[in-house]
């Protein structure tokens, strides 16, 4: 796999109804040989106000090959899923502290 970086990349992704949404990737991994991308839906301006009032919820799905091209896909596996989610949440509750 190439070392690309899909830091503060969009992706348009398309749910099981058919609707676009629009996530950023917020933090990426490999683990055991896979490689995962956390993405949180991007905030339109309306919903944006109300951001306080909102969980945050991220989707992690994992990066797969589909002949030549790089798709994301679905962590089906449970055991799997809890790992790399055990991961981001612990990366994603760490205090930043913006004294140092």
């Amino acid at each position: 796999m190439e070392d690309n970086s899909y830091e503060s990349a969009i992706f348009t992704l398309t749910d099981e109804d058919g609707n676009e949404i629009e996530f950023e990737v917020i933090g990426q991994h490999e683990m055991n040989g896979e490689h995962y991308v956390a993405l949180l839906p991007v905030e339109d301006e309306e919903t944006e106000s109300d951001k306080d009032d909102l969980q945050w919820e991220y989707v992690i799905l994992k990066l797969a090959k589909d002949g030549d091209e790089e798709i994301l896909v679905t962590v089906d596996d449970d055991d799997e899923f809890d790992d790399i989610a055990d991961y981001f949440d612990d990366l994603f509750s760490q205090e930043i502290d913006y004294d140092n």
